[in-house]
């Protein structure tokens, strides 16, 4: 202490504003260390959630090509008159084996599809099964498929007379009759499991880290080599916590054994990608920020020792300003602007850090942005995973093909289909006239009247002056679903569906009212709560039924304001009746979408010509 009083004042003062200095440069420096840690965390996160994201895509599509196979096949008249039939066909056999052959050969990751009648008489399978390793879920639960329509299996050997043992995933759910609903036998789909374990090896995780795919079980359907199949996750990483129901990510182990345990939960199928990134794989590349933030704070060191001694004897006043300045400082929060007194060293030292400071928060700001862009484009990349054009071109081909084969009802429900998504589909564009919006609704109408015949009704009354105006897309095909569903599935007899519009002082009010079932009053203020609350999970709304109801009203308002809601009367046993009213005349924003709409339509038709002239050739 004596030592300390009896040094010189210009020794102090330099001592305590080099501390005073530097303890802010390597707060700083650590600070900045850190965000750019957390950052290169969040990036690698960010990207193999990406990657799982669209493997889920993928996995989504090739899930549901099966079970539209499926339903094309449970449906098909030929397999029905042959499952219905006492004794075996032959050329209503090969017909079928024909069908099968046609379904899984469209498919590459479709390893086989058998029709096994309820009879003891033999399977048709489009390859010759000899020998199969599938067990079926109802030796386990009898009643299985009075619940569940469908079950997908673990992984399998299945033996057939071309390809050899393999192995599969299949999915079986019974063959019932179209007319009496009674059982007539089992569909079975396979997927080839090496297709899908390629894929996953292909995933290209930061670090090495794997991907692999579970079942409700947590048991392994696919993966790297190492992983054996069916084999529980906790095998190979005991004590992992359970997954949560949404796709999220954990931590997994500590210190070097430390790994980022990513989920993806699939919708159409319980299953569940899992991408595990050893941490050191991403924290690693921290080293080269690390290097420079220690040469930036060193040589920021000597310099602010070097001139602190320099002017110490003719800035002290300026300088204990400063200091103070500093000292009250927190790393968590941005650096203060300090004010410039003078224009000598100490004000260039003072409008340097000021510069420094801006400068940080514009590395920040580039940083954030940066990142809203690369998520952006992640997302275009994968929305760039679906094709309609190709989706276009196949229902065309089914369509083509049910008219040479006389399916006029097969013909009808496809190209309706095709006209539905091509609809949905329509190159992200947002708005679209009334009587667009009334087709894409008759084409959904035309598809469910035959998938439930004589069950409803449908009529539209639409003023032909409305028919020309515009309004936002996809906002009466929910509620024509929701009422079908929620209304006219659930009651007895012939139902009817009805949609109606009126004009009033340039505003348009569309009606869709059904004769359901109906719900009672306290059923419609809770389901009106829950459209409009923004709060609401989609787990939770789904659970409700709301979902649709929901997304059509959070549109409304996004688009039209608060006042242009959902708005639902009914009555418990009489039917429902759901309206919004949105403005006939067109918002500035609402015109330049319209614009952007003419110019890629006016692309479309062109590129159509060209097409077509190229089918003519």
């Amino acid at each position: 202490m004596d030592n300390w009083l009896g040094r010189s004042l210009k020794h102090k003062l330099s001592l305590l504003i080099i501390i005073s200095v530097l303890v802010p440069v390597l707060s700083l420096g650590l600070f900045s260390y850190s965000i750019a840690e957390k950052l290169t965390e969040e990036k690698a996160i960010n990207s193999g959630m990406n990657s799982l994201t669209l493997l889920g895509a993928y996995l989504d599509n090739m899930v549901r090509d099966a079970e539209f196979l499926s339903l094309y096949i449970l449906g098909h008249e030929d397999v029905q008159n042959y499952l219905r039939l006492p004794e075996t066909d032959v050329q209503l056999g090969r017909k079928v084996a024909a069908l099968l052959m046609t379904m899984a050969v469209s498919k590459p990751y479709i390893a086989n599809a058998i029709v096994e009648p309820e009879s003891d008489r033999p399977a048709i399978a489009s390859k010759s099964v000899t020998e199969s390793g599938w067990t079926d879920i109802t030796a386990e639960f009898p009643n299985y498929y009075t619940e569940y329509s469908k079950w997908w299996s673990p992984v399998h050997l299945q033996t057939t007379s071309s390809e050899g043992t393999r192995d599969v995933i299949t999915m079986s759910r019974p063959i019932r009759s179209t007319s009496r609903y009674s059982s007539l036998g089992m569909l079975k789909i396979s997927l080839l499991q090496n297709v899908i374990s390629d894929h996953l090896k292909q995933a290209g995780l930061e670090g090495g880290g794997v991907v692999l795919l579970l079942d409700s079980s947590n048991r392994i359907l696919a993966g790297p080599d190492g992983f054996v199949k069916n084999e529980l996750l906790e095998t190979y990483y005991p004590g992992i916590k359970s997954f949560k129901s949404t796709s999220s990510w954990m931590e997994y182990g500590s210190g070097v054994d430390k790994k980022t345990v990513l989920h993806y939960d699939m919708e159409n199928v319980s299953w569940r990608i899992v991408g595990i990134i050893p941490a050191q794989a991403y924290k690693s590349q921290n080293q080269y920020f690390l290097t420079l933030t220690a040469v930036a704070v060193s040589i920021a060191m000597l310099f602010v020792i070097a001139f602190v001694l320099f002017l110490i004897q003719k800035v002290t006043k300026p300088l204990s300003t400063l200091a103070k300045f500093l000292k009250k400082s927190s790393p968590d929060e941005p650096l203060p602007t300090l004010p410039v007194t003078t224009i000598d060293e100490v004000g260039q030292l003072i409008i340097s850090y000021n510069r420094m400071s801006s400068r940080i928060e514009n590395l920040t700001d580039e940083v954030k942005k940066n990142e809203s862009l690369k998520k952006e484009a992640d997302m275009l990349a994968l929305q760039a995973q679906i094709n309609p054009h190709f989706l276009y071109n196949t229902l065309s081909s089914v369509h083509w093909m049910a008219l040479m084969k006389g399916e006029g009802r097969i013909a009808d429900m496809v190209g309706s289909l095709s006209d539905f998504l091509r609809f949905s589909l329509n190159s992200g564009q947002e708005y679209c006239t009334v009587n667009q919006e009334i087709s894409h609704i008759d084409n959904y109408v035309n598809i469910q009247s035959i998938r439930y015949p004589d069950k409803f009704q449908y009529e539209s009354d639409i003023p032909s002056e409305l028919l020309e105006k515009r309004m936002l897309k996809l906002l009466l095909q929910p509620l024509i679903e929701n009422a079908m569903i929620h209304g006219i599935l659930k009651r007895d007899g012939l139902g009817r569906i009805s949609v109606r519009a009126m004009e009033n002082d340039e505003m348009m009010t569309f009606i869709v009212e059904d004769d359901g079932i109906g719900m009672s009053a306290e059923r419609v203020e809770e389901l009106q709560d829950r459209i409009a609350s923004r709060l609401e999970s989609d787990e939770k709304i789904g659970k409700g039924g709301s979902y649709g109801l929901r997304n059509v009203h959070s549109r409304l308002m996004l688009h039209y304001g608060l006042e242009a809601g959902l708005k639902i009367e009914s009555e418990e046993g009489r039917g429902t009746k759901v309206t919004f009213t949105i403005p006939t005349t067109s918002t500035l924003l609402e015109q330049e979408r319209e614009q952007e709409y003419r110019k890629e339509r006016e692309q479309t038709v062109h590129s159509g010509r060209v097409q077509g002239e190229e089918r003519q050739e």
